[in-house]
């Protein structure tokens, strides 16, 4: 079943924390996307499906292999995983790259890429390195939408002046204001995905014989 609701995957390390909460505190429950975050662990367990709940009212889960992907609900990448999509669901393997700076980003939006048949939205928010910055340009080759934390607003500001080097980030934001790109995009898709279903029905026999 084609997918009919965008997922913005949300990636970060250093000084990602205060980006997520910053964006969650201004999005809605109701908008009808997923949000998934992708955060650099590969020591202990990450905290984030335990602190992320007191700043949105959206359920959020800790991804477990072959869970089903939902609107309106904040997913949360488990420590020491690559992230991969496929036929709707989430699919984890072991980290492929367990040494040196992590791709876990760069991972899960190339696997986005080429099994998403919704929107796809790329948020590239503080962190070291560049991790993510790779997978940008086939985002946008499948028509989604890239956008990259302005660096004078992250703690880390290596991995969002990554993403805008790549050439391939459509917005550059604060957190605050990344959240209302996001509120616009959905309730764009909504639309488009509400008339696009009013049209077929026109078009369709049934309707026809009205």
């Amino acid at each position: 079943m084609a997918a009919n609701f965008p997922i913005v995957c949300v990636g970060g390390s250093a000084g990602g924390l205060d980006a997520y909460i910053r964006l969650l505190k201004h999005l809605p429950n109701d908008m009808d996307a997923a949000i998934v975050i992708v955060n650099h662990v590969r020591t202990g367990p990450t905290q984030l499906h335990e602190i992320l709940p007191r700043c949105t009212d959206m359920p959020v889960r800790l991804i477990t292999d072959r869970m089903r992907i939902t609107p309106d609900t904040v997913f949360v990448i488990p420590e020491k995983h690559d992230l991969h999509v496929r036929q709707g669901a989430f699919h984890l393997r072991p980290i492929s790259k367990p040494h040196g700076w992590p791709d876990v980003i760069t991972v899960c939006l190339k696997s986005l890429s080429r099994h998403w048949d919704g929107q796809l939205v790329a948020v590239i928010v503080s962190g070291f390195d560049g991790d993510g910055a790779g997978a940008l340009c086939a985002i946008r080759d499948v028509g989604g939408i890239t956008i990259a934390q302005k660096p004078d607003t992250a703690s880390a500001p290596a991995m969002p002046e990554s993403a805008i080097a790549s050439g391939c980030i459509d917005f550059t934001l604060a957190p605050e204001a990344i959240a209302q790109k996001i509120i616009s995009i959905a309730r764009w898709n909504n639309h488009t995905a509400i008339q696009g279903a009013r049209y077929g029905a026109l078009r369709s026999p049934a309707a026809r014989e009205l």
